[in-house]
């Protein structure tokens, strides 16, 4: 991915999403497009309106963090976006090459002893994937979860593929707009982290091809942070689910990351490890 044209479309649209008042700035009558003027963000971050001009254009090799901190104050942006500012500036000067994920054989295989651990989760589903979103591997609850997931022929299970290419997504996920946003989001900051990552270009690629849905959200330009929350499913067996879910990296393979759920429990002082649902063991 050319990191000049994410930088130039990245700082454009965060700009073009904060209104005047949002900014605190007085209203100034109708405008052609929405957002802040980069006469106005040059302003708030306490520039000139000529360089700022510079660094919208992709230009921030060499930027200090002190400016970088003032670009995202000005347009307001939060952890996930903040944190993806960072790694295209470190992109744009070589230094995010230590800092990729190191490449994996492309005949990846789990490790016997990742597996096992995943095995001694017998209440819950558990499922490891990586910065694709591809579904490498789960527990029998897992697989029994995302069966669905599974069924893809096209090749590995992929929650971006199944998501945007499968209609049975639409019944899985009950608020899909919700689920398809995060999707994109996620693809997005992984492709911030490792811009020369051929597979995610390819899954980019094919689904932008194959998806208005995906290609309009991949053009938002919208970034996040996977790492806890509740998620709504409806199984086709089982039926409904909602589900807290923790993620967490795994040390032996940095760019892989593993997910545990765990049944919400709305009344107060209710026990935990209760089975999610007893009929997800019965499926597959």
């Amino acid at each position: 991915m050319d990191n000049r044209v994410e930088v130039r479309d990245f700082l454009i649209s965060r700009r073009a999403r904060i209104s005047q008042e949002r900014a605190g700035l007085p209203a100034a009558g109708q405008r052609r497009v929405p957002g802040l003027r980069r006469s106005e963000v040059a302003a708030l971050a306490g520039m000139s309106v000529e360089y700022y001009a510079k660094l919208e254009r992709g230009s921030l090799a060499g930027v200090s963090a002190g400016v970088l901190d003032a670009i995202a104050r000005a347009l307001q942006l939060d952890d996930a976006e903040r944190a993806h500012l960072l790694r295209l500036a470190h992109e744009a000067d070589g230094s995010n090459a230590v800092l990729r994920p190191r490449r994996r054989p492309k005949q990846w295989s789990v490790r016997p002893s990742l597996q096992w651990s995943l095995d001694t989760v017998t209440t819950a589903p558990a499922i490891v994937g990586n910065n694709r979103m591809d579904l490498l591997a789960a527990n029998h609850l897992g697989r029994a979860m995302y069966c669905d997931v599974y069924s893809d022929p096209a090749g590995p299970p992929n929650f971006a593929r199944f998501t945007f290419l499968d209609s049975s997504a639409r019944r899985f996920y009950p608020d899909w707009d919700l689920a398809a946003d995060m999707c994109v989001a996620n693809l997005r900051t992984s492709a911030g982290k490792d811009p020369h990552d051929k597979g995610l270009h390819d899954l980019v690629g094919e689904l932008s091809t194959r998806s208005d849905d995906f290609r309009r959200r991949w053009g938002a330009h919208d970034v996040r942070t996977h790492g806890t929350g509740v998620k709504h499913f409806r199984h086709h067996i089982v039926g409904d689910l909602t589900l807290a879910y923790e993620s967490m990296d795994l040390r032996a393979e940095p760019d892989l990351t593993m997910t545990l759920y765990a049944a919400v429990h709305h009344l107060v002082g209710a026990g935990a490890g209760h089975a999610v649902h007893p009929q997800l063991h019965d499926v597959g």
